[in-house]
């Protein structure tokens, strides 16, 4: 199973936002579309970071409320980790596990393709073991 069948799955869709964008902004789009990271682009859909709730945590504790008018690329990661359409699922809970992280961006041409969280890769994986476990039941049963 590879990323590919993920994005046809769950759609392309990614909240994006600028990385001269105030961090509060950041917080409300968060908040608005249930997600729990922003990919950063300059508009032209390459990657030049991503803001995770974990960052804008570490950012908080630092700075307290004055954090929230900040941009967002004093509180982002700059050197994101990305996958392409061809990584398997256990490629990237590999990737993801490595670095500590649960979305990883997908590029396609040097451009934002889409977002897989862990989530996503949980699920696809647990369909997949379930699938198999039915395939083995009615090889066994016509055994």
């Amino acid at each position: 199973m590879t990323v590919k069948a993920i994005l046809e799955s769950k759609g392309h869709d990614v909240f994006t936002l600028g990385p001269n964008e105030k961090l509060s902004e950041a917080i409300r789009m968060l908040a608005e579309h249930r997600v729990g990271a922003l990919v950063i682009t300059n508009g032209d859909r390459k990657i030049v970071g991503i803001l995770s709730e974990r960052d804008i945590v570490r950012v908080v504790a630092k700075e307290g409320a004055a954090a929230l008018d900040i941009p967002v690329r004093s509180a982002m990661t700059p050197k994101v980790k990305i996958c392409n359409e061809n990584h398997t699922v256990n490629e990237v809970m590999e990737i993801m596990t490595r670095g500590r992280f649960r979305h990883l961006p997908v590029e396609k041409n040097g451009l934002l393709d889409g977002i897989v969280s862990i989530g996503d890769v949980v699920k696809r994986r647990i369909e997949d073991v379930e699938r198999e476990a039915e395939e083995i039941r009615a090889y066994i049963a016509t055994a």
